[in-house]
Protein backbone atom coordinates (compact mmCIF):
# COMPACT_ATOMS: atom_id res chain seq x y z
CA UNK A 1 0.00 0.00 0.00
CA UNK A 2 1.40 3.40 -0.96
CA UNK A 3 1.70 6.33 1.44
CA UNK A 4 -1.05 8.09 -0.50
CA UNK A 5 -3.50 5.36 0.54
CA UNK A 6 -2.75 5.70 4.25
CA UNK A 7 -5.49 7.23 6.36
CA UNK A 8 -4.21 8.75 9.62
CA UNK A 9 -7.53 7.89 11.29
CA UNK A 10 -6.51 4.23 11.01
CA UNK A 11 -3.30 4.75 12.91
CA UNK A 12 -4.45 6.72 15.96
CA UNK A 13 -2.24 6.09 19.00
CA UNK A 14 -3.72 4.38 22.04
CA UNK A 15 -5.30 6.63 24.61
CA UNK A 16 -2.78 7.08 27.47
CA UNK A 17 -3.75 5.50 30.79
CA UNK A 18 -2.42 8.51 32.65
CA UNK A 19 -4.93 10.85 31.02
CA UNK A 20 -8.03 8.77 31.74
CA UNK A 21 -8.40 9.89 35.36
CA UNK A 22 -7.57 13.47 34.37
CA UNK A 23 -10.37 13.35 31.83
CA UNK A 24 -12.81 12.07 34.46
CA UNK A 25 -11.79 14.91 36.78
CA UNK A 26 -12.37 17.46 34.02
CA UNK A 27 -15.89 16.09 33.58
CA UNK A 28 -16.35 16.45 37.32
CA UNK A 29 -15.37 20.09 37.00
CA UNK A 30 -17.98 20.64 34.29
CA UNK A 31 -20.59 19.09 36.58
CA UNK A 32 -19.38 20.93 39.71
CA UNK A 33 -19.20 17.56 41.40
CA UNK A 34 -16.75 15.79 43.68
CA UNK A 35 -18.62 12.52 43.21
CA UNK A 36 -17.03 9.60 41.38
CA UNK A 37 -17.01 9.99 37.60
CA UNK A 38 -17.07 6.93 35.38
CA UNK A 39 -16.81 7.00 31.60
CA UNK A 40 -18.92 4.82 29.33
CA UNK A 41 -17.65 4.00 25.84
CA UNK A 42 -20.97 4.52 24.11
CA UNK A 43 -23.62 7.11 23.34
CA UNK A 44 -25.39 8.39 26.43
CA UNK A 45 -28.48 6.21 26.02
CA UNK A 46 -26.21 3.25 26.92
CA UNK A 47 -25.03 5.08 30.04
CA UNK A 48 -28.66 5.68 31.00
CA UNK A 49 -29.49 2.01 30.55
CA UNK A 50 -26.40 1.13 32.60
CA UNK A 51 -27.65 3.29 35.46
CA UNK A 52 -31.06 1.62 35.33
CA UNK A 53 -29.65 -1.91 35.02
CA UNK A 54 -27.25 -1.31 37.91
CA UNK A 55 -30.00 -0.07 40.23
CA UNK A 56 -32.87 -2.34 39.27
CA UNK A 57 -33.65 -5.48 41.24
CA UNK A 58 -36.66 -7.05 42.97
CA UNK A 59 -37.64 -5.01 46.01
CA UNK A 60 -36.45 -1.67 44.61
CA UNK A 61 -39.19 0.95 44.21
CA UNK A 62 -38.85 3.84 41.77
CA UNK A 63 -40.79 6.95 40.78
CA UNK A 64 -40.10 7.60 37.11
CA UNK A 65 -41.01 10.95 35.55
CA UNK A 66 -41.86 10.73 31.85
CA UNK A 67 -41.71 13.82 29.62
CA UNK A 68 -40.34 12.09 26.49
CA UNK A 69 -39.63 8.60 25.14
CA UNK A 70 -36.34 8.62 27.09
CA UNK A 71 -38.18 8.62 30.40
CA UNK A 72 -40.36 5.80 29.16
CA UNK A 73 -37.30 3.74 28.26
CA UNK A 74 -35.78 4.30 31.70
CA UNK A 75 -38.88 2.92 33.37
CA UNK A 76 -38.82 -0.13 31.09
CA UNK A 77 -35.18 -0.82 31.94
CA UNK A 78 -35.93 -0.61 35.67
CA UNK A 79 -38.84 -3.04 35.28
CA UNK A 80 -36.68 -5.47 33.30
CA UNK A 81 -34.42 -5.70 36.35
CA UNK A 82 -37.35 -6.49 38.63
CA UNK A 83 -37.96 -3.05 40.16
CA UNK A 84 -41.42 -1.77 40.99
CA UNK A 85 -41.93 1.44 39.02
CA UNK A 86 -44.59 4.12 39.21
CA UNK A 87 -44.62 6.44 36.22
CA UNK A 88 -45.66 10.08 36.49
CA UNK A 89 -46.47 11.18 32.96
CA UNK A 90 -46.63 14.78 31.77
CA UNK A 91 -48.98 16.12 29.13
CA UNK A 92 -47.54 15.45 25.64
CA UNK A 93 -44.57 17.70 24.95
CA UNK A 94 -44.88 19.62 28.23
CA UNK A 95 -42.80 19.75 31.43
CA UNK A 96 -43.95 17.77 34.44
CA UNK A 97 -45.98 19.72 36.98
CA UNK A 98 -44.33 19.80 40.39
CA UNK A 99 -47.72 19.12 42.00
CA UNK A 100 -47.94 15.79 40.16
CA UNK A 101 -44.57 14.73 41.56
CA UNK A 102 -45.45 15.86 45.08
CA UNK A 103 -48.75 13.99 44.98
CA UNK A 104 -47.05 10.80 43.82
CA UNK A 105 -44.45 11.05 46.58
CA UNK A 106 -47.13 11.76 49.19
CA UNK A 107 -49.21 8.76 48.14
CA UNK A 108 -47.61 6.74 50.92
CA UNK A 109 -45.54 4.12 49.11
CA UNK A 110 -41.83 3.91 49.92
CA UNK A 111 -39.63 5.18 47.07
CA UNK A 112 -35.94 4.28 46.72
CA UNK A 113 -35.16 6.04 43.41
CA UNK A 114 -36.57 9.03 41.53
CA UNK A 115 -35.60 9.47 37.86
CA UNK A 116 -36.17 12.30 35.41
CA UNK A 117 -34.80 14.13 32.40
CA UNK A 118 -33.66 17.71 33.00
CA UNK A 119 -33.98 19.29 29.53
CA UNK A 120 -35.76 17.55 26.66
CA UNK A 121 -34.40 17.80 23.15
CA UNK A 122 -37.50 15.91 22.04
CA UNK A 123 -39.76 18.88 22.72
CA UNK A 124 -37.56 21.78 23.84
CA UNK A 125 -38.87 21.86 27.41
CA UNK A 126 -37.15 22.14 30.79
CA UNK A 127 -38.36 20.21 33.81
CA UNK A 128 -38.36 21.92 37.26
CA UNK A 129 -35.25 20.10 38.44
CA UNK A 130 -34.37 22.01 41.66
CA UNK A 131 -37.91 21.74 42.98
CA UNK A 132 -38.16 18.03 42.22
CA UNK A 133 -34.77 17.31 43.77
CA UNK A 134 -35.77 19.20 46.92
CA UNK A 135 -38.79 16.90 47.27
CA UNK A 136 -36.59 13.85 46.84
CA UNK A 137 -33.93 15.04 49.29
CA UNK A 138 -36.56 15.61 51.97
CA UNK A 139 -37.49 11.93 51.64
CA UNK A 140 -33.92 10.59 51.36
CA UNK A 141 -34.57 9.29 47.84
CA UNK A 142 -31.67 8.54 45.48
CA UNK A 143 -32.04 10.65 42.34
CA UNK A 144 -31.10 9.88 38.73
CA UNK A 145 -30.97 12.80 36.28
CA UNK A 146 -30.58 12.58 32.52
CA UNK A 147 -28.61 15.79 31.92
CA UNK A 148 -27.51 14.96 28.38
CA UNK A 149 -29.43 17.88 26.85
CA UNK A 150 -28.80 20.35 29.66
CA UNK A 151 -25.11 20.14 30.58
CA UNK A 152 -23.42 23.19 29.08
CA UNK A 153 -26.73 24.74 28.11
CA UNK A 154 -28.13 25.30 31.60
CA UNK A 155 -26.58 25.77 35.00
CA UNK A 156 -26.02 22.32 36.50
CA UNK A 157 -24.35 22.07 39.89
CA UNK A 158 -24.56 18.39 40.75
CA UNK A 159 -23.30 18.69 44.32
CA UNK A 160 -25.35 21.74 45.29
CA UNK A 161 -28.48 20.22 43.79
CA UNK A 162 -27.78 16.90 45.49
CA UNK A 163 -27.99 14.76 42.35
CA UNK A 164 -26.93 11.19 43.12
CA UNK A 165 -26.55 9.94 39.55
CA UNK A 166 -26.12 12.39 36.67
CA UNK A 167 -25.74 11.04 33.14
CA UNK A 168 -24.25 13.28 30.45
CA UNK A 169 -23.14 13.07 26.85
CA UNK A 170 -20.80 15.64 25.30
CA UNK A 171 -22.42 15.68 21.85
CA UNK A 172 -24.90 18.47 22.50
CA UNK A 173 -24.06 21.77 24.25
CA UNK A 174 -20.47 20.70 24.91
CA UNK A 175 -19.89 20.20 21.18
CA UNK A 176 -18.09 16.89 21.64
CA UNK A 177 -18.27 13.34 20.30
CA UNK A 178 -21.36 11.14 20.56
CA UNK A 179 -19.52 7.88 21.20
CA UNK A 180 -18.55 8.42 24.84
CA UNK A 181 -20.57 9.48 27.87
CA UNK A 182 -20.08 9.99 31.60
CA UNK A 183 -21.88 9.26 34.85
CA UNK A 184 -21.46 11.04 38.16
CA UNK A 185 -22.22 8.70 41.09
CA UNK A 186 -22.59 9.74 44.72
CA UNK A 187 -21.70 7.62 47.75
CA UNK A 188 -25.40 7.09 48.51
CA UNK A 189 -25.97 5.87 44.97
CA UNK A 190 -23.04 3.45 45.20
CA UNK A 191 -24.50 2.04 48.42
CA UNK A 192 -27.79 1.36 46.65
CA UNK A 193 -26.11 -0.05 43.53
CA UNK A 194 -23.79 -2.39 45.44
CA UNK A 195 -26.25 -3.80 47.95
CA UNK A 196 -27.85 -7.24 47.47
CA UNK A 197 -25.42 -8.35 44.79
CA UNK A 198 -24.96 -5.76 42.10
CA UNK A 199 -25.07 -6.90 38.45
CA UNK A 200 -21.57 -7.63 37.19
CA UNK A 201 -19.65 -8.84 34.15
CA UNK A 202 -21.71 -6.67 31.84
CA UNK A 203 -21.15 -3.60 29.70
CA UNK A 204 -24.09 -2.17 31.68
CA UNK A 205 -22.52 -2.80 35.09
CA UNK A 206 -21.56 0.33 37.02
CA UNK A 207 -20.20 -1.99 39.73
CA UNK A 208 -17.66 -3.25 37.20
CA UNK A 209 -16.66 0.33 36.36
CA UNK A 210 -16.23 1.08 40.05
CA UNK A 211 -13.38 -1.43 40.17
CA UNK A 212 -11.32 1.17 38.27
CA UNK A 213 -11.98 3.66 41.07
CA UNK A 214 -11.31 1.13 43.81
CA UNK A 215 -8.02 0.25 42.11
CA UNK A 216 -6.77 3.82 42.40
CA UNK A 217 -7.77 4.86 38.86
CA UNK A 218 -4.40 3.75 37.48
CA UNK A 219 -4.98 1.08 34.84
CA UNK A 220 -7.43 1.57 32.01
CA UNK A 221 -10.91 0.01 32.41
CA UNK A 222 -10.89 -1.77 29.07
CA UNK A 223 -9.55 -0.30 25.84
CA UNK A 224 -10.72 3.28 25.24
CA UNK A 225 -11.64 4.17 21.67
CA UNK A 226 -8.89 6.74 21.07
CA UNK A 227 -10.71 8.89 18.51
CA UNK A 228 -13.65 9.44 20.87
CA UNK A 229 -11.48 10.18 23.88
CA UNK A 230 -9.14 12.55 22.06
CA UNK A 231 -12.23 14.29 20.63
CA UNK A 232 -13.68 14.62 24.13
CA UNK A 233 -10.44 16.17 25.34
CA UNK A 234 -10.60 18.70 22.49
CA UNK A 235 -14.21 19.55 23.29
CA UNK A 236 -13.32 20.14 26.94
CA UNK A 237 -10.39 22.31 25.84
CA UNK A 238 -12.85 24.50 23.93
CA UNK A 239 -15.30 24.63 26.84
CA UNK A 240 -12.59 25.57 29.32
CA UNK A 241 -11.18 28.21 26.96
CA UNK A 242 -14.59 29.80 26.46
CA UNK A 243 -15.56 29.36 30.10
CA UNK A 244 -18.50 27.19 31.13
CA UNK A 245 -20.54 30.19 32.30
CA UNK A 246 -20.04 31.80 28.89
CA UNK A 247 -21.11 28.59 27.15
CA UNK A 248 -24.33 28.54 29.19
CA UNK A 249 -24.88 32.25 28.49
CA UNK A 250 -24.34 31.68 24.77
CA UNK A 251 -27.07 29.04 24.73
CA UNK A 252 -29.41 31.23 26.79
CA UNK A 253 -28.90 34.09 24.30
CA UNK A 254 -29.54 31.79 21.34
CA UNK A 255 -32.79 30.63 22.93
CA UNK A 256 -33.87 34.17 23.79
CA UNK A 257 -33.05 35.48 20.31
CA UNK A 258 -34.90 32.57 18.70
CA UNK A 259 -38.00 33.30 20.75
CA UNK A 260 -37.80 37.00 19.90
CA UNK A 261 -37.47 36.17 16.21
CA UNK A 262 -40.42 33.80 16.28
CA UNK A 263 -42.59 36.36 18.06
CA UNK A 264 -41.73 39.01 15.48
CA UNK A 265 -42.39 36.48 12.74
CA UNK A 266 -45.91 36.01 14.03
CA UNK A 267 -45.31 32.56 15.51
CA UNK A 268 -45.39 31.66 19.19
CA UNK A 269 -42.96 29.40 21.01
CA UNK A 270 -44.37 26.20 22.48
CA UNK A 271 -43.79 26.92 26.18
CA UNK A 272 -42.93 30.03 28.25
CA UNK A 273 -39.24 30.87 28.53
CA UNK A 274 -39.02 29.64 32.13
CA UNK A 275 -40.12 26.17 31.01
CA UNK A 276 -38.03 26.04 27.83
CA UNK A 277 -34.70 24.43 27.02
CA UNK A 278 -31.84 26.66 25.93
CA UNK A 279 -30.76 24.08 23.34
CA UNK A 280 -33.91 23.61 21.27
CA UNK A 281 -36.92 25.87 20.69
CA UNK A 282 -40.16 24.23 19.60
CA UNK A 283 -42.95 26.05 17.80
CA UNK A 284 -46.48 24.72 17.12
CA UNK A 285 -47.35 24.28 13.46
CA UNK A 286 -50.59 25.87 12.16
CA UNK A 287 -53.38 23.30 11.99
CA UNK A 288 -53.70 23.60 8.22
CA UNK A 289 -50.06 22.60 7.66
CA UNK A 290 -48.05 19.43 8.14
CA UNK A 291 -44.76 19.67 10.06
CA UNK A 292 -43.04 17.46 7.50
CA UNK A 293 -43.94 19.85 4.70
CA UNK A 294 -42.46 22.85 6.53
CA UNK A 295 -39.35 20.87 7.38
CA UNK A 296 -38.92 19.85 3.75
CA UNK A 297 -39.25 23.45 2.56
CA UNK A 298 -36.65 24.63 5.08
CA UNK A 299 -34.39 21.80 3.92
CA UNK A 300 -34.54 23.12 0.38
CA UNK A 301 -33.09 26.35 1.80
CA UNK A 302 -30.26 24.39 3.39
CA UNK A 303 -31.59 24.63 6.96
CA UNK A 304 -32.27 21.53 9.03
CA UNK A 305 -35.39 21.76 11.18
CA UNK A 306 -36.97 18.69 12.81
CA UNK A 307 -40.27 17.46 14.16
CA UNK A 308 -41.00 17.02 17.86
CA UNK A 309 -40.43 13.47 19.12
CA UNK A 310 -43.07 11.77 21.22
CA UNK A 311 -45.16 14.94 21.38
CA UNK A 312 -48.36 13.78 19.64
CA UNK A 313 -50.99 15.19 19.44
CA UNK A 314 -48.93 18.38 19.75
CA UNK A 315 -47.55 19.23 16.33
CA UNK A 316 -44.15 20.77 16.89
CA UNK A 317 -41.21 21.83 14.75
CA UNK A 318 -37.89 22.14 16.56
CA UNK A 319 -35.29 24.83 15.92
CA UNK A 320 -31.91 23.53 17.05
CA UNK A 321 -29.39 25.99 18.55
CA UNK A 322 -27.14 23.53 20.35
CA UNK A 323 -23.36 23.57 20.78
CA UNK A 324 -21.68 25.20 17.77
CA UNK A 325 -25.17 26.10 16.46
CA UNK A 326 -25.76 28.41 19.43
CA UNK A 327 -24.77 31.57 17.58
CA UNK A 328 -26.23 34.44 15.60
CA UNK A 329 -25.91 32.96 12.11
CA UNK A 330 -27.64 29.68 12.90
CA UNK A 331 -30.37 31.31 14.99
CA UNK A 332 -31.09 33.70 12.12
CA UNK A 333 -31.07 30.88 9.56
CA UNK A 334 -33.45 28.74 11.63
CA UNK A 335 -36.07 31.46 12.09
CA UNK A 336 -35.83 32.84 8.56
CA UNK A 337 -36.14 29.34 7.06
CA UNK A 338 -39.18 28.62 9.23
CA UNK A 339 -40.73 31.94 8.21
CA UNK A 340 -40.00 31.29 4.54
CA UNK A 341 -41.60 27.86 4.79
CA UNK A 342 -44.71 29.39 6.37
CA UNK A 343 -44.88 32.04 3.68
CA UNK A 344 -44.51 29.50 0.88
CA UNK A 345 -47.44 27.59 2.38
CA UNK A 346 -49.59 30.72 2.26
CA UNK A 347 -49.25 31.87 5.87
CA UNK A 348 -48.13 35.42 6.63
CA UNK A 349 -44.72 35.78 8.25
CA UNK A 350 -42.80 38.98 8.81
CA UNK A 351 -39.29 37.78 8.02
CA UNK A 352 -37.82 41.29 8.06
CA UNK A 353 -39.20 41.94 11.55
CA UNK A 354 -37.91 38.57 12.73
CA UNK A 355 -34.43 39.30 11.41
CA UNK A 356 -34.43 42.68 13.14
CA UNK A 357 -35.56 41.16 16.43
CA UNK A 358 -32.76 38.59 16.34
CA UNK A 359 -30.19 41.24 15.42
CA UNK A 360 -31.40 43.40 18.29
CA UNK A 361 -31.14 40.52 20.75
CA UNK A 362 -27.52 39.95 19.75
CA UNK A 363 -26.71 43.66 19.79
CA UNK A 364 -27.70 44.18 23.40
Amino acid sequence: MSDLDWNPLHGVPSYPAGRYAVLADRIGGILHSRNDIVLVQAEAVVALEAAAASLARPGLSALNIITSPYGGWFGQWLRQGGATVEDVVAEPGLPIEIESVANALDAGAHIDVLALVHAESASGILNPLPEILALARARNIVTVVDAVASVGGHQLDVDDLGIDIAVIGPQKALGGPAGVSAISVSGRAWDLILRDGAPRESILSLADLKSWIDGGRRSLPGTPAPLEFFALETALDRIEAEGLENVVARHALAASATRAGLAALGASAWVPAAKASNLVTSVPVPQTLEPAALIATAGQLGVELSEGVGTAPARLVRLNHTGPRAGFQMVLSNVVAYGAALRQAGHPSDIAAASEAISSAYSR
